[in-house]
């Protein structure tokens, strides 16, 4: 798909590079950013990669729309995949604790599996970030082995808890902030999904790796108490490079 330039408002352009949510798409879309970022045009303030598009705010007292687009345009053509053979994985430690797990249940019955294969097909394989969204820190993350079948709940909940665990078919979200949600609650982190006395405020970034890690309800306590106290370090390992 050649890119389409779509105008977002007087102050902002969109560079859509594909139709479809994949890895080959986002990785695109952050491959130009990464160029953009190494090859900057003068008046570019701020860009948000999105699951198929680069989102691209600007000044226009300093760079007209069009003069925009040219420059992105030149740049494209030597923009190609991020590269995602170095990149670590990072550890998040998860509960299943029934207080938490909402909707386990009813997603296991979905998948006409028990309980405890449900909670294997969620936390066996790595998820992808595909970007942030809906809340500061609001991780969409979709892992590509055994997706499950069903989608969103009927009725949306007007709150669930900031560091739940929410999944429909091949996505699992890391949820912020206390906020509405339509999506089925399966667990919960102890881990500080957004955190803004940290000069990087956010646990996962657009292009990270995710692995989700059960741990048990006293694990959870005892976790949740490090992060209070600021010594909990965030586990990592290099991901392997997909041939």
């Amino acid at each position: 798909m050649e890119a389409k330039f779509l105008m977002g408002g007087d102050k902002s352009v969109y560079v859509q590079l594909g139709d479809e949510i994949s890895l080959d798409v986002n990785q695109k879309v952050r491959g130009l950013m990464h160029n953009l970022e190494a090859n900057p045009i003068e008046g570019v303030v701020e860009m948000v990669p999105t699951y198929a598009a680069l989102l691209i705010h600007y000044r226009p007292e300093k760079i007209l729309y069009d003069q925009l687009v040219e420059e992105v345009k030149k740049r494209m053509a030597d923009t190609g995949e991020a590269d995602e053979a170095s990149q670590i994985v990072k550890v998040v430690p998860i509960c299943y604790d029934k207080e938490f797990a909402l909707d386990l249940e009813d997603c296991a019955k979905f998948e006409n599996v028990s309980v405890e294969e449900f909670i294997r097909m969620h936390t066996e394989h790595e998820y992808y970030v595909y970007m942030l969204g809906f809340a500061p820190g609001h991780a969409y993350m979709a892992r590509f082995e055994e997706p499950f079948h069903f989608k969103r709940r009927e009725s949306p909940r007007v709150k669930i808890n900031g560091g739940s665990i929410v999944v429909g078919e091949n996505l699992s979200n890391l949820i912020p902030f206390d906020q509405p949600c339509g999506w089925n609650v399966v667990a919960a982190t102890p881990l500080k999904v957004c955190d803004y006395t940290k000069e990087d405020p956010f646990l996962a970034h657009a292009g990270d790796w995710v692995k989700y890690q059960p741990v048990s309800r006293k694990e959870y306590d005892q976790i949740k108490a490090d992060v209070e106290r600021g010594t909990y370090k965030l586990e990592t390992y290099a991901k392997k490079a997909v041939k």
